[in-house]
């Protein structure tokens, strides 16, 4: 008989070695799921994906052509051309079905342009170079595609048992009309009739130059795009006789009474919780004026203490700025036409045409003709809902355990938009962490991301994933 101790020892060998097979087994298939991501990355920051090549309908059959090879059915994957691009749309039906509606998680295959002249690299040529991956999209947001695909893809091939229907969806024109997107929360709808949807393009996190987290931000919101232009029209003359209503004046008189001008600022449920976090953190002026406002929203010198800083700027209101000017038709006259474009980030929930109304109002002079070239609605905000917030804040944890986590509203604008209109909330929660502000390349000169980032973002769509559907 063997004796305890040696039978604890045997044991105990035998569970080291059960365990060290296991963890060997862990890691290789990681790397082998990593090597495919990098090989997946490669392929689709070869493919340029800019408005004008045409080249969003190839990149959307070798996507679709990853699930028909893992199993995906061929009546579950569909090709959505559109203008001059497609978008994806894929179902992973449950393997245990519930009723619970299905999770939609999204993305974009389209890039801003990228010029070789302007990179020290070939921008649509993929190069892996001193732990970065280069190229255009790398950070925005093809990144995100292969994380989310590769993350469906090993969890499915491990036999993951879901209990609800995973859409994916990839739009083609994010990043110039936005129309997928509203296909999607339109005619679309009944390819994509989720609960909600968790967007692999917006959230994320911020991190020092030496590497070290400073906070998480999932977006529930985002302020509404709106383009507006001023008009000056004028009969105009020879240079030699100038007239007291130039039409070039005119306008720069409207200019700068809109730069000056400073809307009424506003919370919501996503900036109050993001202040009432941020406040936690700030011991300084700064930190003094967030608990004024959350204090007394009407606190308007305290909101514009926050709004002067350059993290917080255009959170606290809606804001508008000129971003092109055409005047004049010679040197030698005056000018008969003035025009300036108004681009407007306007908080969620308040209509496009409010701030038209506003913008004649602040520049009181009815020469200055002021129009919308724009339809699209208000922006809304998405709820803040626990079970998502703690599936992204524990994703978060479990690789960074103090790292402050809220929710965010986007100054920038995502496919999100139409479907929150359309009553689908959509939460940002990307997992393309490690980038530091300061090294932020997206649409940029020699974009790129830390190789460790993908294998980390494919980690973290399987956490959200395993916890929300499983």
């Amino acid at each position: 008989m063997i004796n305890s101790k040696y039978q604890h020892s045997v044991l105990g060998a035998m569970i080291a070695l059960t365990g060290m097979a296991t963890s060997y087994a862990a890691t290789t298939d990681n790397t082998n799921w990593n090597a495919k991501a990098e090989k997946m990355l490669e392929k689709t920051v070869n493919i340029p994906t800019v408005v004008g090549r045409n080249k969003v309908p190839e990149l959307a059959k070798y996507l679709a052509d990853q699930y028909r090879a893992a199993g995906i059915p061929e009546q579950d994957i569909h090709i959505m051309p559109y203008k001059d691009t497609a978008a994806l749309i894929v179902r992973w039906r449950a393997v245990k079905p519930s009723n619970k509606k299905p999770i939609m998680v999204m993305g974009h295959m389209d890039v801003v342009e990228a010029k070789n002249e302007d990179w020290s690299k070939d921008p649509f040529v993929f190069v892996k170079q001193d732990g970065y991956y280069y190229g255009r999209g790398t950070l925005d947001m093809k990144n995100g595609l292969v994380a989310t695909t590769v993350a469906i893809l090993k969890l499915k091939a491990q036999g993951f048992k879901s209990n609800r229907d995973i859409i994916v969806f990839y739009t083609g024109d994010e990043e110039t009309g936005g129309i997928g997107a509203q296909k999607g929360a339109t005619e679309w709808k009944n390819l994509l009739d989720a609960e909600y949807g968790l967007n692999a393009d917006s959230g994320g996190g911020s991190f020092s130059a030496e590497g070290s987290p400073l906070g998480f931000l999932m977006q529930t919101a985002e302020k509404t795009y709106a383009d507006y232009t001023l008009t000056v029209r004028n009969p105009g003359g020879h240079s030699s006789k100038p007239r007291p209503d130039n039409a070039i004046y005119q306008l720069a008189d409207a200019l700068k009474k809109i730069e000056t001008y400073r809307f009424e600022p506003s919370l919501n449920e996503t900036t109050r919780a993001y202040f009432t976090e941020r406040a936690k953190k700030e011991a300084n002026p700064l930190g003094d004026a967030m608990r004024a406002w959350l204090k007394n929203p009407a606190d308007g010198r305290a909101a514009d203490i926050i709004e002067a800083d350059p993290i917080e700027v255009g959170i606290t209101r809606t804001r508008c700025v000129p971003t092109k000017l055409f005047a004049g038709h010679a040197n030698n006259a005056l000018p008969q036409l003035a025009t300036a474009n108004i681009n407007c980030r306007i908080m969620p929930g308040v209509s496009p045409d409010v701030i038209k109304a506003e913008l004649e109002k602040v520049i009181g002079n009815p020469v200055v003709v002021v129009n919308r070239t724009d339809k699209r609605q208000a922006s809304l905000v998405s709820p803040l809902r626990q079970d998502i917030f703690n599936a992204y804040k524990n994703s978060i944890k479990a690789r960074y355990p103090s790292a402050p986590v809220m929710p965010d509203m986007s100054t920038g604008a995502t496919d999100a938009r139409p479907f929150r209109i359309a009553g689908i909330p959509v939460y940002g929660v990307t997992g393309a962490w490690g980038v530091a502000p300061a090294d932020w390349r997206a649409h940029g000169r020699d974009e790129r991301l830390p190789v460790k980032a993908l294998s980390d973002n494919i980690d973290h769509w399987e956490r959200m994933l395993t916890e929300l559907a499983g």
